[in-house]
């Protein structure tokens, strides 16, 4: 079995507020990141997937299908977009990087088979890094 990590890069806006929570808790909570004008990062997000090697091509992925799947269902909707204003996924949920990395994990998930037919590659794992010290991970088994 084979695991096979594509890196991709955009950039993206975002504020951390929460409806639910008074301004002085969101500003408690998330401090800089509440700024009301918002802020910025140039994120790295790794898609990995696994599978075993087939026999045919000798990959365990069609990696230029992939990168198609991503610069369609990822690249294409968040580069240089407002997360809060611009991507109906955070109308009402926070754009952290959680939450961030858990809709890259669904909006790809939504099109593998369409892409992927079969049993193999699988989805793995989407792993996005907003700033040097901040790395998240989730399992594609995790995100529904």
């Amino acid at each position: 079995m084979f695991r096979v990590t594509r890196r991709y890069a955009f950039s993206a806006s975002h504020r951390l507020n929460s409806a639910l929570l008074a301004p002085e808790e969101n500003r408690r909570l998330y401090g800089k990141c509440n700024n009301p004008y918002g802020h910025g990062h140039n994120y790295l997000v790794e898609v990995s997937a696994r599978g075993p090697l087939d026999p045919y091509t000798q990959r365990t992925i069609d990696t230029d299908a992939l990168d198609r799947l991503v610069a369609r269902e990822v690249l294409a909707q968040l580069d240089h977009r407002n997360l809060n204003t611009e991507v109906a996924a955070f109308e009402h949920a926070v754009p952290t990087s959680e939450n961030l990395a858990g809709e890259i994990c669904r909006r790809l998930k939504r099109q593998w088979r369409a892409v992927f037919p079969g049993e193999w590659p699988c989805l793995e794992k989407i792993r996005i890094a907003e700033t040097a010290r901040n790395i998240f991970e989730v399992t594609a088994d995790e995100i529904e």
